[in-house]
């Protein structure tokens, strides 16, 4: 136990000991806060980025041509001449932009945008919005209807969503739950490439200047991976430790700076302290050490493997596939349905879960669901460190040969 603590302690110290280690924990945090207040700036100001477009409407139905309006950055007009003639000079012109209306334009596809550059969907949704409110007014005063009274009695109507505890009603606040789920689960999966690849860099390094040799006389293999797994990850939580206090630090002084009760910034931190952030980082930093200790021992026997960095990828590919494939269905998929069964499920198998629970999380878990959970994580890494110690005892010493899925196969059957 004694080499395992003083392994831990190595690769602990020689990272945190690092100038770069101490500049990017100040640094991350202030890229991030700037990074959210450029794109906050971008999507203020977004209608200026785009120049003004001229939409030039050939109307061979007669019903549309006069009744578009115009909004930002698109203007339409009228225009008699033929659509020859306009595709003719749209083929020089990458600015000239043709909508095409024919007679019977209620065909599929029948209705075209032609240019020489390809439109912005901005610009063909607005056309199908203005030319489907346009179209349900001609059929309504065809049918001696006013549109003027039916627009006048439409409501508009918004839900807003009130969760029911044993304290009494609160509300839900569903937008800001949902972007803390998908926020932690980007945060877990960008996590786990990076000090994984930590671990798989460090044992190809010692494998290839042959220090590995001199290590192994004095420690077995699986404690040297251990103590390299568990050292890179306490410096993982060492910056997400660090992480957090600046955020915490940073959130009170914009609190303080923002004291008015109509200022915006107070409103967004008053629905920030609704969020059960002491549970969600509790939870976080179970699935981010799990998933870890799960991956790491993965990328160490990967790293064991291979004499060069640009041979992983054979291996790289089938060990990081479910956590790809759970982070692209998070941020498409189960924000929308944290309850289905596709989303339990993933939630529960350890290879998915740290992602996928993460996601679900800020919605509400039974207690049992994750319970079970974790008791799976557990039980996962240990088998994969289990596992992956079998193919590291023995790939760590070999050099000068290609490893393959079969190959690893026979390291793991061999006898000590």
């Amino acid at each position: 136990m004694n080499k395992v603590l003083l392994i831990i302690q190595r690769e602990y110290l020689t990272r945190v000991r690092k100038r770069s280690f101490i500049v990017m924990i100040f640094v991350v945090p202030l890229l991030i806060f700037a990074m959210g207040a450029i794109i906050a700036l971008v999507a203020k100001d977004s209608d200026k980025l785009s120049s003004e477009q001229v939409v030039n409407v050939v109307d061979e139905s007669n019903i549309f041509a006069d009744k578009f309006h115009d909004v930002k950055n698109i203007k339409f007009k009228p225009v008699t001449a033929s659509l020859e003639q306009l595709e003719a000079a749209a083929k020089t012109n990458e600015s000239l932009l043709i909508l095409s209306i024919p007679a019977d334009y209620n065909k599929k596809n029948a209705v075209k945008v032609f240019s020489k550059k390809k439109p912005s969907l901005l610009i063909t949704d607005e056309i199908g919005k203005q030319m489907n409110n346009i179209a349900v007014n001609n059929s309504m005063l065809q049918h001696h209807i006013d549109p003027v009274i039916v627009n006048s009695i439409k409501s508009n109507i918004s839900v807003n969503a009130v969760e029911l505890t044993d304290a009494g009603a609160k509300d839900a606040n569903v937008g800001p739950n949902m972007a803390v789920g998908i926020a932690c689960a980007i945060l877990i999966y960008i996590s786990l490439f990076i000090y994984g690849a930590q671990v798989m860099r460090g044992v190809i390094e010692e494998k290839t200047s042959r220090i590995i040799e001199v290590i192994i006389s004095s420690v077995k293999p699986f404690q040297l991976m251990l103590g390299k797994i568990i050292g890179v990850g306490l410096v993982g939580l060492t910056q997400f430790g660090a992480w957090i206090i600046l955020s915490v630090i940073s959130t009170k002084i914009a609190g303080q700076a923002f004291n008015s009760p109509q200022g915006s910034m107070m409103g967004a931190l008053a629905v920030l302290q609704t969020i059960p952030f002491g549970y969600i980082l509790g939870c976080f930093l179970f699935y981010f050490l799990s998933g870890y200790l799960l991956y790491s021992a993965l990328f160490a026997a990967v790293g064991s493997a291979v004499d060069s960095e640009t041979e992983t990828q054979q291996f790289m590919f089938p060990i990081t596939l479910p956590l790809f494939f759970t982070y692209i269905l998070s941020v498409s998929v189960l924000f929308r349905a944290p309850d289905s069964a596709l989303a339990v499920w993933l939630s529960i198998i350890p290879f998915t879960s740290p992602v996928a629970m993460m996601v679900r999380i800020p919605f509400g878990v039974p207690g049992w669901q994750l319970a079970l959970s974790m008791f799976m994580m557990v039980a996962g890494f240990l088998f994969t460190t289990w596992v992956a110690a079998r193919i590291y005892r023995v790939g760590v010493l070999m050099y000068g040969k290609k490893a393959s899925f079969k190959e690893l196969g026979k390291w793991f059957f061999y006898k000590e």
